[in-house]
């Protein structure tokens, strides 16, 4: 049996009586969380759901989203989780790119969801606590878990578009059991006395596999946080124990610098783990000097399930580095006439391994153009060290040329992280007559910070070659992010007017 929602049933047989999903007051132990699911699969089944179907999920980080997520993969279907916040046209996007013919949501998504379900003719089904726990209730279990190959499509992750039309990421029934094994085993080295911090979306790829499917693996909690506010993160840490925290860069810097309650208490909390995107240094070191824990750094992609390198748990740890390859993955560093890189040399990163993707969903071009004799290549620039550690050193689409010279913006990010009054920042490529591109950087100030254009642009220019700091410097109020928190450079606009 090779079904992702045996997690599940092995846990429920071995800890049926621990909380499986904590959200506030609300605790679903292993054996509610299987039952709920079990009916979830059958209720799927009475109305038309068979093995391989498509299956959306569109809910925040609610006790019902492992319900419908294990629900629909012990019916033998493919869940699609989508962003809550979406639109009825984006999701209906989805809906006919998929396939998807039945809808789970939320309430706060119900009104967008019905209008796509309608425009595609898909089933609808609200998800309202209340309603449907008597739904289920009136619902008999699902006695078994319908039996699935190990590449049958478990889930379809879709990518946030970045470079165009979101693509859909086909992670198979192996991919994620071996994902969620390796994270739980080997990197986090996660217990049933474990409570994972489960405020990173869980239709994201991070927060699936790192999050819940790691905790249900290890029979842990998951304290789920439906939307992210540095208040409520650093509640839910000291209320629910919290011994793993999961979060983004952006995460970091909020609680780096958000306010800690009277009576703090974080000190059940072993382990901090980063990803998603990279993570300044700066921050790093005062997060862990703030919470006295440390902060391991990891890399990987939705269409790598997404663990694809990690800073082992065991050795040494290098700050800035976002590791070495994890058990059953394979790292190589290419130049771009498809040659690998040699020591000390930038190179495209591409992986190998049985975390990789079986395709992007009827797209067969992209998926060719993505993974090329078994390796895929991700658009990220890297580089590593003697001793086999890699070291991100910028988005391929993000490198700015200046003047025939590549400027890397995470360089560029990271001195400006040092400077006392920088709260957050994004450095970028506008275009100029002259040189090509010209470095421009966006710069959030720390509250009660002040600091002048000059004065940042001083700082960096201290501290790089010359062709490298940003002449275009702006200050604003905050930076676009995308739902998981990452900053989205697509959206940075600077004019030399701003600066």
């Amino acid at each position: 049996m090779t079904n992702l929602a045996t997690l599940l049933t092995d846990s429920a047989s071995a800890h049926g009586d621990r909380v499986a999903v904590r959200h506030e007051t609300t605790a679903l132990t292993y054996a509610r969380l299987d039952d709920l699911s079990a009916r979830t699969a059958a209720l799927l089944q009475a109305r038309g759901v068979r093995p391989g179907d498509r299956v959306a999920v569109i809910m925040p980080n609610v006790p019902h989203f492992p319900v419908a997520y294990y629900g629909i993969l012990r019916a033998g279907g493919i869940v699609v989780p989508m962003n809550p916040l979406l639109k009825a046209r984006e999701i209906a996007f989805t809906l006919r790119d998929s396939g998807a013919q039945t809808v789970l949501t939320s309430p706060m998504s119900a009104a967008e969801a019905a209008e796509a379900a309608a425009d595609t003719g898909a089933d609808c089904l609200v998800v309202e606590p209340a309603s449907f726990g008597a739904l289920l209730d009136g619902t008999e279990p699902l006695p078994t878990v319908v039996n699935t190959a190990d590449t049958d499509l478990a889930v379809i992750l879709y990518t946030s578009g970045t470079t165009g039309t979101p693509k859909g990421a086909e992670l198979t029934h192996r991919n994620l059991l071996s994902n969620t094994a390796t994270v739980a085993q080997t990197l986090f080295h996660v217990g049933p006395d474990d409570v994972l911090f489960g405020g990173l979306p869980l239709f994201h790829a991070f927060g699936q596999t790192c999050g819940l499917n790691t905790a249900v693996a290890a029979g842990a909690t998951l304290a789920l946080l439906p939307r992210f506010d540095p208040a409520a993160a650093l509640e839910t840490i000291r209320r629910d124990a919290v011994t793993v925290f999961l979060g983004v860069p952006t995460m970091y810097t909020a609680l780096v610098h958000a306010e800690l309650p009277d009576g703090f208490d974080a000190a059940r909390l072993r382990l901090a783990i980063s990803g998603g995107a990279s993570l300044p240094v700066e921050v790093l070191h005062r997060f862990e000097k703030r919470y006295g824990v440390d902060v391991l750094e990891g890399y990987g992609l939705s269409e790598t399930s997404p663990v694809a390198t990690f800073n082992p748990p065991a050795g040494p740890r290098k700050p800035g580095s976002i590791g070495l390859p994890v058990r059953g993955v394979e790292l190589q560093l290419v130049r771009k006439d498809g040659t690998t890189a040699g020591p000390d040399e930038v190179g495209e990163i591409a992986i190998r391994g049985e975390n990789v993707m079986a395709g992007y969903h009827d797209r067969p071009h992209a998926t060719a153009d993505a993974i090329r004799d078994g390796w895929f290549h991700t658009g990220d620039l890297a580089r590593v060290d003697d001793d086999g550690y890699y070291f991100i050193v910028d988005r391929k689409k993000d490198l700015i040329i200046r003047g025939g010279y590549n400027v890397y913006p995470r360089e560029v990010e990271e001195v400006l992280y040092t400077h006392p009054a920088v709260a957050e920042a994004a450095v970028v490529g506008v275009p100029d007559p002259l040189l090509g591109e010209e470095v421009a950087a966006a710069v959030v100030l720390r509250p009660e910070a002040h600091a002048t254009v000059e004065e940042i642009r001083d700082h960096v220019k201290a501290r790089v070659a010359a062709y490298k700091y940003p002449r275009l410097v702006t200050l604003t109020d905050a930076l676009p992010k995308g739902p998981t928190g990452k900053i989205l450079k697509r959206e940075i606009v600077i004019t030399p007017a701003e600066s």
